[in-house]
């Protein structure tokens, strides 16, 4: 993030460190990743210990040319030429150090938080007041504790307005964000039930919440929302929006939707006034009347607010990655373009491995406040530090300044259309493609042009909830245990590389298929991290070798055909996986068979035990815990034997995702992280909000019948409505993994968020459900499941497990994956 400098004696003094200045040096972008690292020579890399300690990845920063770093109080570290500032907690000192930076500028500042709606509502603030002010404004949802210092540091001296969000999850987390934001203008958005596990009552996240205002002079918010709470409100001026009292200062009493907008009437300072919100859903609306008010508030006309709301545009806060044509890979962030949405994005394109060549189309950035030779230097330096291959300019300002690039290909075009016209020409193939414009540009035409035709079903998985779903079993484990991820069939249904690359970017230690094929994909997708096979094939022990997978050892037919394939092959010491059955009784060594094996594996230099496993049958289930505890007794004398017989030690690992959470003294070395990466554990009630699945399958309404009372519906004449009334044909059936036992009233899908039952057989592409009673038209969404029709419910309709839901999701279904 670049600001202005600071001398790094200068940021000593302000964080109160230790430690000697080697070398002076200035400082004007903030690291907190070493995986993220820009600017080198004037970052100061923080060891941040939010969920892995920042210490370890010292030495990785270092070699990326980082020569600051602020640590905390430990030892001495022998990196030449680097400074090192000692502290009492890193964290505390980014804050400190963003606050001071804040405390030198004078411009006003709004600030924002809710359960719901503060990034939506930051982000249309810009949109209606950007034409009168220079706006600073965290990078997509930098609302965090680092998001926040990090998303001030921006603030530079041609800005004359910062609009920032705060999110917490606890207590005691506002009043640091707010000695950070200090903002003159608070906005307090819809309040529900996020977080709400981090806290002892919603009263009291209601109150640390409203932390963020207690200095400011102007509170905007719901009167509805806040009736019990007025006294609390820690605000003198206050400016309120209701739909049940007139007392507001903004009544809304008329709502109508007029050709899919929202057309509504108000009183406001004892006159009529009205609005037109190009949006229907309820979020939209109660986001829209916020951004209303606070205009009002800040002395904007009602004519004018009404103008500028009317063209509201939808915002999109996720980069969609989709499978593109001549089998590229389509990053899709086409709806805006500023140096800090610019940064996040080129850093995903940077995880993708599956293409080795990698494409930017980016159109003119509009008001950076920068001059635009500025502007386009920073770019063009920002984009150098990522390989990028071949870029694409779109706009008059990067003609202009087209001299600031120098990739090994490159083409600039004056518009959208001039490029639309030359699509073919360049030739797309085999290479990952960031589409990255502001939104008049209307890039979604490229993004429509390159991605890859499909189905109109799509199973859209967040990448963002992996990440963290796999840090809250990262928190289960102790310093040193390594974490081995299932990926095997397709992930889950959730796709190759492109969870794959998500797991390698974020440092999981191992990865597991469950067939040499799906680790040979694997390789060829760029993904170079230790893969274990479950289930080698003697036949394919040519490619497993030739892509360097390791193969699970099972039984001794497979340890005689692979030991004999490296003797013959005079490889010697290649890594292996032995497997122990400990209960399960699918594959592995049982007890018996040990000291035969140790016979084997004594003074055999062909093979190297890299692992010896077994798998838990019940972890979950605390009824068969004695059960449990026996297989631990098992897996624990096979593998002392086995390590005394090799003289050397090898990784353990027991636990699955149950495992992980339910039995930490079964973790030994590593653990398996199976679906509960994908967001389904047994074992961690939904209701914790703890893990959240990670895939929603989304489908589309066909079209819509009236169906008298006793009209057969489907094949066999199978169902039937017991009075008039609508069905409603999806597209989706039996084909794209949606079986035939969800028929006949058992499955229930989510329309307009009321749950509507099946009717009738599902057939091979489509299904029918009823819709009586419901406004339902062609092109409406369908969900199959998602974050709150959960994957679980699926299963208890038909008696199965989340496992087979997931995996039954066809290949023709179409992915496309989410990441902020």
């Amino acid at each position: 993030m670049h600001s202005n400098q600071y001398a790094i004696t200068e940021v000593k003094e302000i964080i109160s460190a230790e430690g000697n200045i080697v070398k002076e040096s200035n400082i004007s972008t903030l690291l907190t990743d070493s995986r993220r690292i820009n600017n080198a020579a004037e970052g100061l890399f923080f060891a941040l210990s939010a969920r892995r300690n920042g210490h370890e990845f010292i030495a990785e920063a270092y070699a990326a040319g980082v020569r600051n770093f602020v640590v905390k109080h430990g030892p001495e570290f022998n990196m030449p030429g680097a400074n090192f500032l000692l502290v009492n907690d890193p964290l505390v000192a980014l804050q400190t150090l963003a606050a001071y930076h804040r405390s030198q500028f004078k411009l006003q500042v709004i600030g924002i938080t809710g359960s719901n709606g503060k990034t939506i509502v930051k982000e249309w603030l810009y949109q209606l007041l950007a034409a009168d002010k220079n706006i600073v404004r965290n990078p997509k949802s930098y609302n965090s504790q680092i998001g926040v210092p990090l998303s001030v540091w921006q603030i530079n001296s041609r800005n004359d307005l910062g609009i920032f969000e705060a999110g917490i999850s606890t207590i005691n987390e506002m009043e640091k964000l707010q000695s950070i934001v200090k903002p003159e203008i608070g906005i307090l958005t819809h309040i529900g039930p996020a977080h709400d596990e981090g806290f002892d009552s919603r009263k009291q996240k209601v109150l640390e919440k409203l932390q963020l205002f207690k200095n400011s002079k102007l509170l905007i918010y719901n009167y509805d929302q806040l009736l019990d709470y007025q006294k609390d409100i820690p605000v003198k001026e206050t400016f309120t929006w209701s739909r049940k009292f007139k007392v507001a200062d903004l009544y809304v009493f008329s709502e109508t939707v007029i050709s899919k907008k929202y057309y509504l009437r108000a009183y406001y300072k004892k006159k009529e006034i009205e609005c037109l919100i190009p949006f229907s859903d309820l979020a939209s609306i109660e986001n829209a009347i916020t951004c209303w008010a606070t205009m009002l508030a800040m002395g904007y006309s009602p004519a004018e607010a009404d103008k500028r709301i009317e063209r509201l545009v939808p915002v999109s806060m996720r980069l969609e990655l989709k499978n593109g044509i001549n089998n590229c890979s389509v990053i899709d962030d086409s709806y805006n373009s500023d140096l800090q949405s610019l940064e996040i994005a080129l850093n995903f394109l940077g995880q993708q491995n599956q293409h080795q060549k990698k494409t930017l189309i980016l159109s003119d950035i509009l008001q950076s406040g920068l001059q635009l030779d500025v502007l386009y230097c920073q770019v063009a330096n920002l984009i150098g530090t990522q390989s990028i291959d071949k870029f694409i300019g779109v706009g008059e300002a990067l003609i202009s300044n087209q001299t600031c690039f120098n990739l090994p290909e490159q083409y600039f075009f004056k518009d959208t259309p001039a490029l639309l016209q030359q699509l073919k020409a360049l030739n797309f193939k085999e290479e990952t493609i960031l589409i990255k414009g502001s939104r008049r540009f209307e890039f979604e035409r490229i993004s429509n042009a390159l991605t890859q035709k499909a189905h109109e079903t799509i199973l859209e998985i967040n990448l963002n909830t992996l990440l963290s779903n796999l840090n809250f079993y990262r928190s289960k484990l102790k310093p040193g245990v390594k974490v081995m991820a299932m990926v095997k069939a397709f992930s889950y249904g959730s796709g190759t590389f492109e969870v794959a690359n998500m797991l390698q970017y974020n440092k999981v230690d191992y990865l597991a298929v469950a067939y040499i094929d799906e680790g040979v994909a694997l390789r060829q997708a760029g993904i170079n991290l230790p893969i274990m096979v479950l289930n080698p094939e003697a036949s394919a022990f040519d490619k497993l070798v030739e892509n360097k997978l390791e193969p699970v050892i099972y039984s001794f037919g497979l340890l005689d055909d692979f030991v004999i394939y490296t003797q013959d092959r005079a490889i010697q010491n290649y890594p292996v996986h032995l497997k122990i059955d400990t209960g399960m009784h699918r594959l592995g060594f049982e007890n018996l068979d040990i000291e035969t094996l140790c016979d084997m594996l004594e003074q055999n230099r062909y093979i190297r035990v890299q692992s010896v496993f077994s798998h838990l049958v019940a972890s979950e289930a605390a009824q068969h815990d004695e059960f449990t505890k026996k297989q631990i007794k098992r897996f624990e004398k096979a593998f002392k034997e086995i390590e005394k017989t090799l003289g050397y030690k090898v990784i353990k690992h027991l636990s699955n995702t149950s495992g992980i959470t339910r039995w930490p003294s079964a973790h030994y070395d590593m653990v398996r992280l199976g679906i509960g990466l994908y967001g389904v554990d047994s074992a961690v009630p939904a209701s914790d909000g703890a893990l959240m699945p990670i895939a929603s399958l989304k489908t589309s309404v066909a079209q819509v019948k009236k169906i008298g009372a006793g009209e057969t519906i489907s094949y066999s004449r199978s169902g039937s409505l017991a009075k008039d009334g609508k069905i409603a044909t999806v597209r989706i059936g039996y084909a794209d993994g949606y079986l035939r036992a969800f028929g006949n009233g058992v499955g229930k899908m989510m329309i307009k968020g009321t749950l509507v039952p099946t009717v009738g057989n599902i057939t091979m592409d489509m299904c029918m459900l009823d819709v009586s009673g419901l406004d339902v038209s062609e092109g409406d969404e369908v969900i199959v499941f998602d974050e709150q029709y959960r994957i679980e419910e699926l299963a208890r309709q038909i008696g199965t497990i989340p496992y087979e839901i997931l995996t039954n999701v066809s290949q023709r279904v179409k992915r496309v994956y989410f990441y902020e």
